[in-house]
């Protein structure tokens, strides 16, 4: 018998397997450690997860010693691993790549001085909530006691915060930490003095934060005393210890999917799966739940509680839909702008109020075309249109980043170049032209470093109007705003998607909420060129989208009745792309079942990648775990034996 003592290690890698590695003679270990090992000619830091195990005998000789135990580093908790695995198994990734993503860097150096660990969160004055709120409470607390995953589904303004802030209040009084997540770092920053009225200590966790700072928020965690952490998707995996409530504010939002790199997560279903490795309880919160949500509500899995009466007893916002096409007939547009619409705006700031605009698009002009060939410049890396930006004047990407100098001249044939449609930018010139006293501002991806401060200018009510892309739909709470328009609402129904409608309402709806969050009445204003959309319908009061959507998407086998998964190809050779995407789609039937594709998506060129897609539709049955573990064994065969790693991704879940 040896006397050596084995060990695996994960590490952060894309590896099938957990090396084995050798303890050096008169070391011990246990499962959770960090050590220091060599793989692959480089060093990693991995994590101890198993110990006194014995590695197969043919690889027994190429067995390395760990270099070091990395002493000055907290021990992993098994509840973190089992997460790890459980996202690893799920969403069809390995665990190392898990583990980059809960420690994306890793800082062996010691502190210079110890961190100051503070007391554990003071359970504060009692929340008053008002019968309504009270009642909802109650009702999640019923369910809470039968370990239900609540849906609270509440209108915009009815007070789910504070209901939130009761259910924190109670889970600290346990001696339990809560996780409070939001789909976008700025909304944190918004809520974060909000909660931190109650609770002065919250700990604000998102991917904005230094390093530096983002290991103090860690650190604190593993003391194991009860926080309440505030923050974005990737606070899922903080060290939590002794985890007793999650909330998903927003659970509809699809900022909590993860796109890219692996693991390719939702943050809904895996606070779920985190709440049960913990034993923590889990509520879902929106006023616009998604389909997949109100699905296991209606199947029992979810216990639905309705908040249907806004806090201070105000209306939803009145609608105005402006039929655009019929306005430029009568000559009722200014430029993109209808006259309904500007006259709404000029009522708006004669009462001392604020306006909201969206735009859904960025930039001066989505595209610009030459008038004497009809040239539209496109970029030289993707298959998309260049867009115009203003100051300076340039022609961008909005895939890859590509930039190059706007000369208004034509590159065929030298004739001009003019805007075709408008983007933020030029909604913000026309804005200023027909309104010049007024203080108005822009928020887009292009000025995205001062959002923070554009979001708190707005709320502290030194812009009149703001004019922005979808962030300025999210949950803000601004006091002094009372409309808020719609510019090309078209474009937010025109996607070609299976929940393109769930989406286009849900940001309408949740947009409109944004308006009259007080006492005094809001006003919502679109402009559009299909006026009688069954989304209109819906904002109107007139129809429930939910049944027909539902049973659409029965009919044609999409979720919530199917399991959806994305398999995703790129290569720079087009011909080769095509030929082994076919391939792979024949191996994939043989071994799993049925596939939509191969296809080309309508952006089939990024960043000089040509891409194509296919996609399964999975029933939700006791098959589910065999079929996507088929899929996983099935993608890696094939990257194998063609040596086409790094070409395929797969997207469990997509949104």
């Amino acid at each position: 018998m040896s006397n050596i003592t084995y060990i695996q290690v994960l590490l952060p890698l894309r590896l099938e397997w957990e090396p084995f590695y050798a303890l050096p003679e008169g070391v011990s270990a246990v499962e959770g450690e960090r050590v220091a090992v060599i793989f692959a000619h480089r060093r990693y830091v991995g994590v101890v997860s198993a110990v006194g195990v014995e590695p197969p005998g043919e690889t027994l000789a190429q067995v390395k010693t760990i270099l070091k135990k990395e002493e000055e580093l907290p021990l992993v908790s098994p509840e973190e691993i089992a997460f790890w695995r459980a996202i690893s198994e799920y969403y069809l990734c390995s665990v190392g790549e898990v583990y980059k993503a809960a420690y994306p860097q890793i800082h062996v150096r010691k502190r210079k001085k110890e961190l100051r660990i503070p007391e554990a969160l003071p359970p504060t004055a009692p929340i008053r909530l008002s019968a309504a709120q009270q009642q909802a409470f109650d009702s999640v607390q019923k369910a809470f006691a039968r370990n239900k995953t609540v849906l609270l589904e509440g209108v915009t303004g009815s007070g789910k915060t504070e209901i939130y802030l009761q259910l924190i209040a109670e889970a600290l009084r346990k001696g339990r930490s809560a996780l409070y997540l939001v789909p976008e770092i700025a909304l944190s920053r918004q809520l974060e003095e909000r909660v931190a009225a109650s609770y002065p200590a919250v700990l604000c966790y998102n991917s904005a934060l230094t390093m530096a700072k983002r290991r103090d928020v860690a650190e604190i965690l593993c003391s194991g005393k009860p926080y309440l952490v505030l923050g974005t998707r990737s606070a899922l995996f903080l060290p939590h210890r002794n985890l007793g409530l999650v909330i998903v504010d927003e659970e509809h939002d699809t900022s909590y999917k993860q796109d890219s790199p692996a693991p390719r997560y939702h943050a809904r279903e895996s606070s779920i799966m985190l709440a049960g490795i913990h034993g923590a309880q889990v509520i879902l919160g929106s006023a616009t739940p998604s389909l997949e949500s109100l699905y296991n509500a209606e199947k029992g899995i979810f216990n639905r509680v309705q908040l249907k009466q806004r806090f201070h007893s105000g209306e939803d916002a009145s609608l105005l839909v402006v039929d655009t096409v019929a306005e430029r007939r009568k000559r009722g547009m200014e430029g993109d702008l209808s006259r309904k619409l500007l006259y709404e705006i000029q009522q708006t700031l004669e009462a001392g109020e604020q306006v909201l605009l969206l735009r859904s698009r960025r930039a001066y002009a989505p595209a610009v075309q030459c008038v004497e060939c009809g040239t539209i410049p496109k970029c030289p890396h993707c298959n998309v249109s260049l867009s115009l930006h203003k100051d300076p004047d340039r022609l961008v990407c909005h895939y890859c980043g590509h930039t190059e100098a706007y000369t208004g001249t034509c590159p065929q044939c030298g004739g001009s170049l003019q805007a075709l449609g408008a983007g933020t930018q030029r909604i913000e010139e026309e804005i200023k032209a027909v309104f010049p006293t007024a203080r108005v501002a822009r928020l887009d991806s292009d000025n995205a470093s001062e959002e923070a401060s554009i979001i708190k200018s707005f709320a502290q009510g030194e812009i009149d109007i703001l004019i922005g892309t979808q962030i300025i739909t999210k949950g803000f709470d601004f006091e002094n705003l009372s409309l808020v328009g719609v510019i090309q609402a078209d474009n937010i129904l025109g996607q070609q998607d299976f929940r393109a409608d769930e989406r286009a309402y849900q940001l309408l709806e949740q947009f409109r909420g944004r308006s009259g969050r007080r006492e005094k009445p809001g006003r919502f204003v679109i402009q559009t060129r299909e006026p009688d959309h069954p989304v209109f319908a819906r904002l109107e009061g007139e129809a429930d989208l939910t049944p027909m959507l539902l049973v659409e998407r029965r009919q044609f086998g999409y979720p919530p009745y199917t399991r959806l998964v994305h398999i995703v190809l790129k290569d720079e050779n087009e011909k080769r792309l095509q030929y082994l995407a076919q391939e792979l789609a024949r191996a994939i039937q043989e071994a799993v079942g049925p596939v939509v594709g191969p296809y080309a998506p309508v952006v089939d060129r990024v960043a000089g990648k040509y891409i194509r897609q296919m996609r399964l539709m999975l029933p939700r049955d006791k098959t589910l775990l065999v079929r996507k573990q088929s899929l996983a064994q099935t993608v890696a065969r094939f990257e194998n034996e063609r040596k086409y790693a790094g070409h395929i991704v797969i997207d469990v879940d997509p949104v």
